[in-house]
């Protein structure tokens, strides 16, 4: 009877010590701490282009360079995840856009940023001509990215900008 009681006495303690860990660094869900909004200065140049009419007429002596995305940046950034994986990490964020019916979502990595410890994505979006009073679910985008172990060393913060705010995930 002496021995059981002991081992639940020890199981108690121990498993109570546990609660510390929740919110130290050792605990791998604790790397990337949340999501704090930042003012985002990018030019809001919308053109009024429709892109699921091609530009160009297909021909035999076009170039076969593949054409750069002609997103447009998303309207609003509204939560910006970073999930652990084993191997690297996936970039989860949801944006709202300016119109009803955006696609082809991307988030594309910005390779200008002067700070290598930061890594910095446009969440950008093919808009089609929509109405603009619609509800925000028909207007919300979600996309992710998987970066490697690789590449995320040297890596302290993530941000992800849109049109007119940024969000960002710091270690």
């Amino acid at each position: 009877m002496r021995k059981p009681v002991t081992l639940l006495i020890l199981a108690t303690v121990a498993l109570t010590g546990c609660a510390a860990i929740n919110e130290s660094r050792f605990n791998p869900l604790n790397w990337f701490g949340s999501s704090q909004p930042d003012p985002a200065a990018m030019d809001v140049a919308n053109a009024e282009v429709n892109p699921l009419i091609p530009q160009r007429r297909i021909s035999i002596f076009r170039s076969s360079q593949p054409e750069a995305f002609q997103g447009q940046p998303v309207a609003e950034i509204t939560e910006l995840l970073v999930e652990r994986r084993p191997g690297g990490a996936i970039i989860r964020a949801t944006g709202q856009a300016s119109r009803a019916g955006p696609f082809d979502v991307r988030l594309i990595a910005d390779t200008t940023g002067e700070d290598p410890s930061a890594l910095v994505l446009d969440l950008k979006a093919l808009q089609s001509l929509g109405p603009r009073n619609v509800g925000p679910r028909a207007r919300q985008v979600t996309v992710a990215r998987w970066i490697t172990d690789q590449d995320l060393r040297g890596i302290r913060a993530i941000t992800v900008r849109g049109a007119t705010n940024a969000r960002t995930v710091r270690r």
